[in-house]
C-alpha cells in the first residue's frame, strides 16, 4: 500500500470517527471539538485532491470561523451543564430512518453512476480568478458579511453575560415601572 492510499485511509478514518463522536457526545463541547477535527480532516482530503484554496476555505471559514464560534456559544451560554436541562433525544428513530435513506439514494447513485477519469490538464486560473473576483467584484458583499458576524458576536457577548439578578440602571424601565 502506497503513502497516499494510506494517508487517505487515515484521513476518512479521523474524518468518520469523528463525525461519529460529534454525534454521540453527550457534552456539546466535546462534540464541537469533535466537529474541529473532523472539519480539519476535510481540509487533508482536499490537500490531498491537489486543490489548496479549498483547504485554506475549508480551515479558515468552517474550523476558524464557524466551529470556534460555536465553541464561544457555548462557552457563553448560562447554564449549559445544569441537571434540570434535559440531554436526551426523542427524535432518534426518524432519525436513523432518515440517514439510513440517505445512504440507500447514494448507495443508488454511486452504483448507477459511470465513474471514468478523463486525462488531460486541469483548467488554469480556478484559485487565482476567485480570489481576483472575491478582493474586487465582491469586495463589498464581504466586508458586510464580516460586519455583520462581528455585530451578531458582540450582541451574543453581550446577552449572554447580563446578570439576571442585576439591579435595573436608572434610565431602565421594567414592566413594573410602566405599569403593564
Amino acid at each position: 500500500m502506497d503513502t497516499i492510499t494510506l494517508v487517505f485511509f487515515a484521513l476518512a478514518l479521523l474524518i468518520i470517527t469523528s463525525a461519529l463522536f460529534v454525534v454521540t457526545s453527550k457534552n456539546i463541547f466535546h462534540s464541537a471539538i469533535f466537529l474541529i477535527m473532523a472539519l480539519f480532516g476535510v481540509a487533508g482530503m482536499f490537500v490531498m485532491l491537489e486543490a489548496p484554496f479549498l483547504a485554506a476555505a475549508q480551515v479558515l471559514i468552517y474550523v476558524g470561523a464557524i466551529a470556534i464560534l460555536m465553541i464561544f456559544a457555548v462557552m457563553l451560554t448560562a447554564r449549559i451543564a445544569d441537571e434540570s436541562i434535559i440531554h436526551t433525544n426523542e427524535q432518534v428513530p426518524a432519525g436513523l430512518a432518515i440517514a439510513l435513506g440517505l445512504l440507500a439514494v447514494i448507495l443508488y447513485g454511486l452504483w448507477n453512476t459511470p465513474l471514468t477519469i478523463h486525462g488531460g490538464t486541469p483548467p488554469s486560473g480556478g484559485g487565482h480568478k476567485l480570489g481576483e473576483l472575491f478582493l474586487t467584484t465582491f469586495v463589498l458583499p464581504f466586508e458586510v458579511v464580516s460586519v455583520l458576524l462581528l455585530a451578531a458576536l458582540v450582541g451574543a457577548l453581550i446577552i449572554a453575560r447580563r446578570d439576571p439578578g442585576a439591579t435595573p440602571r436608572p434610565n431602565d424601565q421594567s414592566a413594573e415601572q410602566t405599569g403593564a
